[in-house]
């Protein structure tokens, strides 16, 4: 049994990496600098940072079998999360989003596709 658990820990450890590269790759190609990847604080990971033209975009990844399941993944606890991990990013990080900050999801569905909510949230929707 703890075998099972671990081949199933390690797939889902991989398919979130590659889902990772998928996003990362989507929002070079908007023209987006990724600053950081799985950035670790207090708070808990952002799995991606990233700025362009001063804003920047705090990113939840998000993997599915399809599309529409990823997109409703996000829970109240995970934007609560990320909104503190924020907070903590640009107390260290002074410099970034000079123009303002919003809250990305990146959904990822089985076939690689990969989809932005761009400002899913903000920190007052909590």
């Amino acid at each position: 049994m703890m075998q099972i658990r671990s081949l199933i820990g390690r797939t889902a450890h991989a398919c979130g990496i590659a889902a990772e590269d998928a996003a990362c790759a989507a929002v070079e190609t908007d023209g987006w600098t990724i600053l950081r990847r799985r950035l670790r604080t207090k708070a808990g990971e952002v799995d991606v940072v990233a700025e362009k033209a001063g804003v920047l975009a705090i990113i939840e990844v998000k993997s599915r079998p399809t599309l529409a399941e990823a997109a409703v993944a996000l829970s109240a606890r995970q934007r609560a999360r990320l909104v503190a991990a924020c907070e903590i990013i640009l107390g260290e990080h002074p410099e970034w989003g000079a123009n303002g900050v919003r809250f990305d999801i990146l959904v990822v569905d089985a076939a690689s596709r990969v989809r932005r909510i761009a400002d899913a949230f903000r920190s007052g929707d909590l």
